[in-house]
């Protein structure tokens, strides 16, 4: 992210086990209901695209990059990389900033991670608002990675397939993800190409935004995430599911029917067995299109007035 008129303080947080957070503070220093911005992934970051949902005369807003992610330090690092490591980055950043209460407001694995902290710290979080919603189940990650969504997009299961050896087609996905965390450089590029031009097709509605340049990739971000998918995000199997009657803080999920990474399903399912939710549909994809983004910056208008 890039400072600007409305930054507060831009840090580097030595939050231990080696790991250093990139952290921007924006808006309204006094705001009474401070928001913080958990961004997708994991192993991606926050971008000066992020601030246009938001208000800086009004709101306080707090981005990071999560461990392993963007400029946090050291990039790409699995050691002492998982969910309960995330969660308490989350409490050293609302502790340096003696913060008591957050907004917590994520899309994708952002919304699962909101999920996760709010279970354990539910006298932290004031509200959520929440797009793409994700919880991590594995049925959830099943869906794009073995290939469920092909109805949608067989041209891109099939190019996905066509990048791995025959013998491995029956689940294509375990052998992505072994090259992707083994040793071979290139053959973990090679392979989080292939998966990364997979969850491209489904995130983009629009097929002119799929294709990504082999030569300038980046794999860094897909290692990270793989890291998380393999280890089923570090929590039991539809654990936000389970734990759903422990969340009851105001929780608002803006969901696309139309998106092809995040199964619309979860959020009507977890619109049943939350204390407080409230599900807003649009017809929208996984990407935050102009419909989700004028819903969402209304919501944080009403959460924060």
């Amino acid at each position: 992210m890039t400072p600007d008129g409305y930054t507060n303080e831009e840090l580097m947080l030595d939050v231990g086990d080696g790991h250093t957070l990139y952290v921007h503070d924006w808006g309204r220093k006094d705001a009474a209901k401070p928001i913080l911005v958990l961004h997708g992934g994991p192993g991606w970051s926050n971008s000066n695209r992020k601030k246009g949902q938001f208000d800086p005369e009004t709101q306080r807003v707090i981005f990071f990059d999560q461990r392993g992610g963007g400029r946090s330090l050291p990039l790409g690092s699995l050691e002492k990389n998982t969910t309960d490591h995330m969660i308490t980055d989350i409490d050293a950043i609302l502790d340096h900033f003696g913060i008591e209460k957050i907004i917590l407001c994520g899309g994708s694995w952002g919304s699962a991670l909101a999920f996760y902290y709010g279970i354990v710290r539910p006298e932290r979080v004031a509200a959520m608002l929440l797009d793409g919603v994700y919880t991590g189940s594995r049925q959830e990650n099943d869906w794009l990675d073995k290939g469920e969504f092909q109805t949608f997009f067989p041209d891109a299961w099939q190019k996905y397939l066509d990048a791995t050896p025959e013998e491995h087609r029956g689940d294509p996905s375990a052998y992505h993800f072994a090259r992707i965390l083994g040793n071979d450089a290139n053959a973990a590029k090679e392979s989080a190409y292939a998966y990364m031009s997979l969850e491209n097709a489904a995130i983009s509605l629009d097929d002119r935004r799929m294709a990504l340049d082999y030569e300038t990739f980046d794999p860094v971000p897909v290692k990270v995430e793989v890291h998380y998918l393999q280890n089923e995000c570090f929590v039991p199997d539809r654990y936000v599911f389970d734990n759903a009657a422990k969340l009851k803080m105001p929780i608002y999920m803006v969901q696309g029917r139309y998106d092809m990474v995040c199964p619309p399903r979860t959020a009507y399912e977890l619109s049943k067995l939350l204390p407080s939710a409230e599900l807003i549909w649009t017809t929208s994809g996984h990407w935050a299109e102009r419909e989700m983004w004028n819903v969402k910056c209304i919501l944080l208008q009403q959460l924060t007035s």
